[in-house]
């Protein structure tokens, strides 16, 4: 059975977690497949969005660390360059995907499966999907970017609160906070992963992903930085096939057709 199930579909490539039986606790094998994916699909001008799913009751109970590859007896530093070589690389990757990435959550995102959902750009949530931080539930520390993502999503008292009790959160509860974008009934999860998805594939794919950089780094720079950062995004920005379209057709009135060039 593939544990990462592929496929691309009208310039949209649709990354499916498939350990349904394990509640899609994420492998070493899994982690890996993920990571190469998005950055196929940075690479590729024919991908314009992504989507990030999961089969059975489960977007991602976490980590399952039994298919890592065998280490000898632990170091100092072995554990911090696992982190660092694993979980923090996954969700930088979905980060740095030079094309939006939709998390199509079904079910339980919990630890690192939170993590990877908060990652990405836009978030879809089922009515029975949970957002869990389970890590203090084992000891924990929060990692694969925790302590970076939740504050900025939610504020830093809140996402304290939710770090050292590892309450379950609701979908609706969610949305509330800003960790979805939206709820939908678990059958339409599916279709409107995919009517957002399309949408995004036909807009001007290079301004999206510049919009998308602008953002992340935002909420690191001060306003100098960010400011320099966005005049040189719409310099660069202009030289693509999709600025001059976009302009075009505003001024002869017409709707514009974006090729993500």
């Amino acid at each position: 059975m593939d544990e990462v199930l592929h496929h691309t579909d009208g310039n949209v490539s649709w990354i499916t977690l498939n350990r349904p039986d394990a509640m899609n606790a994420v492998t070493w094998d899994q982690r890996e497949r993920i990571i190469a994916l998005l950055a196929d699909a940075s690479a590729d001008p024919t991908v314009r969005a992504v989507v990030i799913t999961a089969t059975g009751k489960g977007f991602c109970a976490g980590a399952d660390l039994r298919g890592a590859p065998a280490t000898g007896d632990r170091v100092a530093g072995d554990v911090a360059r696992m982190i660092r070589l694993g979980a923090q690389r996954l969700i930088t990757a979905v980060l740095d995907c030079e094309k939006p990435v939709i998390a199509a959550v079904n079910g339980t995102a919990a630890g690192i499966g939170a993590h990877l959902a908060l990652a990405c750009d836009l978030v879809i949530a089922a009515e029975p999907a949970r957002f869990i931080e389970v890590f203090v539930r084992r000891g924990l520390v929060p990692d694969g970017g925790g302590a970076y993502l939740l504050p900025r999503l939610v504020g830093p008292q809140k996402a304290k609160e939710l770090m050292f009790f590892g309450d379950a959160v609701p979908a609706a509860e969610a949305a509330r906070l800003g960790l979805v974008n939206k709820v939908v009934p678990a059958e339409e999860l599916e279709a409107t992963a995919r009517e957002w998805a399309e949408r995004l594939a036909q807009g001007p794919t290079r301004a999206i992903a510049m919009t998308k950089q602008l953002v992340n780094a935002s909420l690191d720079s001060d306003r100098a930085t960010a400011l320099a950062a966005e005049a040189t995004a719409q310099e660069i920005n202009m030289t693509t096939a999709d600025a001059n379209e976009g302009v075009a057709s505003f001024v002869e009135r017409r709707t514009p057709k974006y090729l993500g060039r």
